[in-house]
């Protein structure tokens, strides 16, 4: 899915306006709880075949929603129950947990970028007509953030770079190592789980700023 181009053209502009100014660049962030992406094969087995996801409410990211359906995440250490689903489906199922919730489940997993196929420690997802073991895709997100081309180019920043964070407040800190993420079908968006957000008491829909390499350093 691609932009509404008068969205990306505002937010385009702004972005510029901040540069001529010497503003400092920011971008909205969205604190991620715990989730899963599921395959169509694994939606199948755990819904019922052929099952479509129900969409409860829409997420920055076009195209991205939160469903009405949950699973449980089931290890030999503990339980997490109804972990929300987000849609659409997509090609390979992936599990994002905080180490809160890894520690909960009594496993140790490792930091996963999005589309990882690294083994991790087996869970079972567990659904009301079925469950799955999953031995990949199941992790702690790296933090990362979500850009347009068109954003990308006026910042400066490309596809698997790494930029640092600020977030302010009384509470305030740098994120190093942000892993940055350009697609046509994104938006602005800096992502973080719930752990690093408490830490900083970071809200969704608060702005964060993109630090320039002489801010860094």
């Amino acid at each position: 899915m691609t932009l509404d181009r008068s969205r990306i053209e505002s937010i385009v502009l702004r972005i510029l306006e901040e540069e001529r100014s010497g503003a400092p660049l920011t971008v909205i962030a969205g604190v991620s709880n715990r989730h899963c992406h599921l395959s169509r094969r694994d939606a199948d087995v755990l819904f019922g075949q052929g099952y479509a996801l129900r969409k409860d409410k829409d997420l920055r990211q076009p195209g991205q929603f939160a469903s009405k359906e949950t699973v449980h995440i089931v290890t030999h250490g503990g339980v997490l129950e109804n972990v929300r689903v987000l849609g659409p489906l997509r090609e390979k199922t992936q599990v994002e947990v905080s180490m809160t919730d890894a520690r909960r489940l009594g496993v140790s997993l490792p930091l996963v970028r999005s589309g990882s196929t690294v083994e991790t420690p087996g869970i079972l997802l567990v659904g009301p007509e079925g469950s799955i073991s999953c031995t990949s895709g199941v992790g702690i997100a790296w933090r990362h953030m979500h850009l347009s081309p068109e954003e990308a180019d006026c910042m400066g920043l490309q596809d698997n770079d790494e930029v640092d964070v600020e977030v302010g407040g009384d509470r305030g800190l740098v994120f190093r190592r942000v892993w940055v993420r350009v697609r046509s079908d994104m938006l602005s968006e800096f992502h973080v789980d719930v752990d690093e957000a408490n830490s900083c008491g970071l809200k969704t829909g608060d702005r964060v700023t993109v630090l320039r390499p002489a801010q860094a350093q």
